[in-house]
């Protein structure tokens, strides 16, 4: 049955940064479906948690058509699920670098893909991919993570391209350091050295990327695509 308020795809929501942003949607009055390979840890009104692996594309396919039958639309897509792994490439195991490829890169191509499906039936979109400033700072021991992120944002702007004529813009938001489990093992001595790097000379705070977000999916920002927006002064 289809809804009357607008609904969003968050991936990677389970905990962290991705919680935080279905919370806020949802405070926004959105209808949030929330995906990861694990049950949410939390219940909210308002949102759906489904199981689902960003990089096996039948499992995306399915849950996109879940939204498709349940919700009749979809209008914003926050492509939130990454991994981290921080390791000089000399060390760096083939198997690592499959998984963040896998992740962060297919996961965010085949999520933007199947949802771009939906969305330009009503003829409207906002695609926010999440980045990082890994990508502009060059941080050493993150080569692979930093190339898989250098991907999505080509991909970005490339598909802020494809995707435009179906009324649906594409965006990224580039995050620094913040304390969730994606940088738990990240000795503090090199994430403030990280931190030294940046204008504002902090870690970021789930608030900081969700204004970022809230702002790429303004109906009003319709005429803003193709964009890389990294936090801190990075």
């Amino acid at each position: 049955m289809p809804v009357d308020g607008p609904v969003a795809l968050v991936t990677g929501s389970r905990t962290g940064l991705g919680a935080h942003i279905a919370r806020y949607l949802v405070g926004q009055g959105y209808s949030v479906i929330g995906c990861s390979r694990q049950p949410a840890d939390f219940n909210l009104t308002g949102y759906e948690h489904c199981q689902a692996d960003v990089s096996l594309e039948e499992q995306i396919k399915s849950l996109l058509q879940h939204i498709r039958r349940r919700y009749g639309r979809l209008d914003v897509l926050v492509n939130n699920a990454g991994v981290a792994s921080m390791n000089h490439s000399l060390l760096m195991p083939a198997a690592t670098v499959d998984r963040m490829l896998n992740v962060n890169f297919r996961g965010t191509f085949l999520a933007a893909r199947e949802s771009a499906k939906l969305m330009r039936t009503n003829h409207f979109g906002r695609i926010v991919n999440l980045t990082s400033i890994a990508v502009p700072l060059r941080v050493e021991g993150e080569a692979v993570y930093a190339a898989s992120k250098a991907a999505v944002e080509s991909l970005t702007r490339i598909l802020a391209y494809e995707l435009a004529e179906f009324g649906i813009t594409v965006n990224a938001v580039g995050p620094t350091p913040i304390d969730t489990d994606l940088i738990r093992n990240v000795p503090e001595p090199q994430i403030a050295r990280l931190v030294s790097r940046l204008a504002i000379k902090r870690k970021g705070e789930p608030r900081d990327v969700v204004n970022a977000i809230e702002f790429f999916v303004r109906p009003e920002s319709d005429y803003i695509t193709g964009q890389i927006l990294y936090l801190g002064g990075a």
